[in-house]
């Protein structure tokens, strides 16, 4: 009796933990730093158990705004931006930050809440199919129906999230499964059989890359994102100085080449500018390394690249190929495809005369706007903020012609310094991600840049920024306008402006100063001059309302259907 007495107490007094519990665990063992999260009904068991956590909880003021904050902080950090939301209208909320993050590949793990497993497909209160909505827009999605499996399915979204190509991995939990009890189980390895992205690239066609480099006559590199997510910067530049090979970027690729080399020419696509796409108009072999041949950088297919032999690096096969035909496919990592190609045995392409030429268009072909004092120029605004930022800063911007003119006159020198909405241009994105920016790098100056319509849409993450003095600069393009709607109506809709101009707006000096945060309206350039000084190193975050000249539109422009060497607003 007394040995059963003791086995009984023995099991009682056996550890039980919840499955919030081992949530929260499962993202210690990931070592993460921050959630982005709002609490509702269906994740209360996980909130019970935040509220004794160590890891730094943000509340966004809409769900939109913490998925977006996480994509800002997995771009400058390099890892998964960690999201919380409730079932239904929570879970719904955060679905345009997923298919942003899918379509510019950026590393998220969504935790979602849902109603418990017994009334799963009843329409009960808050509950949405969520894993049917996020199927084509997350890397991958599940439900947990094990309280056991969720220390193992959590590492494996981890895993699935930043390794290959980068992308989101949502986790729906349903009520019952997190407020559970159990003992916790033991740890389990990852087993993937069939996710086993290729690192490293085929020898063969490294060398067949090599041996195309060495009889080009006017090659050029087309960098995109890819280097940047494998932090493959230095290998880079290693290589394009060791073969002197030219270099353009993609707009989600800016910072993965100095801005400043004499090498790199500049950034290709719709507002990208004449070197840049004459570049790829004109070369013999194009090495596409990270980028995905999407349509705003190629123009019409018909006309890309006409003359050039076409080698592709990507991690993701099901890229290679797609849009653009591909003579020399090289499935990898980015920086353990180039660390292979420096170590290749080849000569440099003879190619001198191509330099020369991409020079003298460089020189006769700038970016240009006609410059006066009043009204401002938003293209003058974003090189005083260069200026003011010594180009180290990291730039957040919104959707619109406010991001063009960042991505053209702001020189990015360093990789991880500009975060943007590319593939999916979401408007409304500015303002979180730069949250998350500046929780990724608590040392650097984070400047968004905003347009008047986009900033609209998220002001209400003004008051994270007051809440947590995060420093961050926030410099509004107010055109009174959705600018490049605008600007689409005025050059193709024969000025019809439909619903694109802004005649009422808010105060936003008066609407920062509700939120406790200091604002300045900007009318001319000796002002932004004066105030830009004042407030850019200070610690404090500021609102900068610059009131840019309301006509002005993004040049150069490819219009739909044209070629890359068929520029409009090009300075002859």
């Amino acid at each position: 009796m007394l040995q059963e007495a003791a086995f009984t107490k023995v099991k009682a007094e056996k550890k039980t933990v919840t499955g919030a519990d081992l949530l929260l665990e499962a993202l210690k063992k990931e070592e993460v730093e921050v959630i982005f999260g709002y609490p509702g009904g269906a994740v209360l068991p996980i909130y019970d158990k935040i509220y004794d956590c160590d890891i730094l909880h943000v509340l966004p003021r809409h769900e939109q705004g913490g998925i977006h904050a996480a994509e800002g902080y997995a771009r400058i950090s390099g890892k998964a931006g960690v999201v919380i939301a409730t079932s239904g209208p929570g879970a719904t909320n955060i679905v345009t930050g997923l298919a942003d993050a899918m379509m510019d590949s950026l590393p998220l793990v969504v935790f979602t809440g849902q109603v418990a497993t017994g009334v799963i497909g009843t329409d009960a209160f808050q509950e949405a199919d969520i894993l049917g909505i996020t199927t084509p827009i997350t890397k991958y999605n599940l439900q947990v129906r094990n309280i056991e499996d969720i220390p193992r399915l959590i590492k494996e979204a981890f895993h699935i999230a930043t390794t290959g190509r980068p992308g989101p991995v949502l986790i729906d939990f349903p009520k019952d499964i997190a407020s559970g009890m159990i003992e916790p189980p033991a740890e389990e390895e990852i087993s993937l059989p069939g996710y086993q992205p290729t690192i490293e690239p085929n020898y063969l066609q490294i060398r067949k890359l090599t041996e195309a480099v060495s009889s080009a006559k006017r090659p050029v590199i087309l960098a995109g994102a890819g280097i940047l997510f494998s932090k493959a910067s230095e290998l880079l530049r290693e290589y394009v100085e060791q073969q002197q090979i030219p270099v353009v970027h993609t707009l989600l690729g800016l910072g993965g080449f100095p801005a400043d080399h004499p090498l790199f020419f500049g950034l290709a696509g719709m507002h990208g500018c004449y070197t840049a796409n004459m570049a790829l108009s004109e070369c013999d072999l194009l090495i596409n390394i990270g980028a995905r041949f999407d349509d705003r950088l190629t123009g019409n297919l018909k006309h890309f690249a006409p003359k050039a032999t076409v080698a592709h690096i990507d991690i993701d096969p099901a890229e290679i190929g797609k849009n653009v035909p591909t003579e020399i496919p090289v499935v990898g990592d980015a920086k353990v495809a180039l660390s292979m190609l420096v170590k290749q045995e080849g000569k440099p392409p003879e190619n001198s005369e191509w330099i020369q030429t991409l020079e003298s268009w460089q020189k006769e072909n700038p970016y240009w706007y006609e410059n006066s004092n009043a009204p401002l120029k938003p293209q003058r605004v974003t090189e005083m903020l260069f200026e003011e930022t010594n180009g180290e800063g990291i730039v957040v911007t919104d959707v619109g012609q406010h991001q063009m003119w960042a991505a053209q006159y702001y020189q990015f020198k360093n990789p991880d310094r500009w975060v943007t909405s590319g593939g999916l241009g979401t408007m409304g994105f500015g303002l979180p991600a730069a949250i998350g920016a500046q929780l990724a790098d608590r040392s650097a100056t984070v400047v968004a840049i905003l347009g008047d319509a986009g900033f609209q849409m998220s002001t209400q993450e003004l008051a994270v920024i007051r809440e947590m003095n995060l420093p961050i600069k926030i410099a509004i393009y107010n055109n009174r306008s959705l600018g490049m709607v605008r600007q689409w109506q005025e050059i193709f809709y024969q000025e019809r402006y439909s619903h694109s101009k802004i005649p009422s707006q808010p105060s936003f000096v008066k609407l920062a100063d509700a939120y406790g945060i200091k604002g300045y309206e900007i009318t001319s350039e000796q002002e932004a001059e004066t105030i830009l000084k004042e407030v850019m190193n200070n610690n404090e975050p500021v609102l900068l309302d610059f009131r840019v000249a309301e006509g002005e539109n993004v040049y150069p422009m490819i219009a739909p259907g044209k070629g890359l060497h068929e520029m409009v607003g090009v300075k002859k």
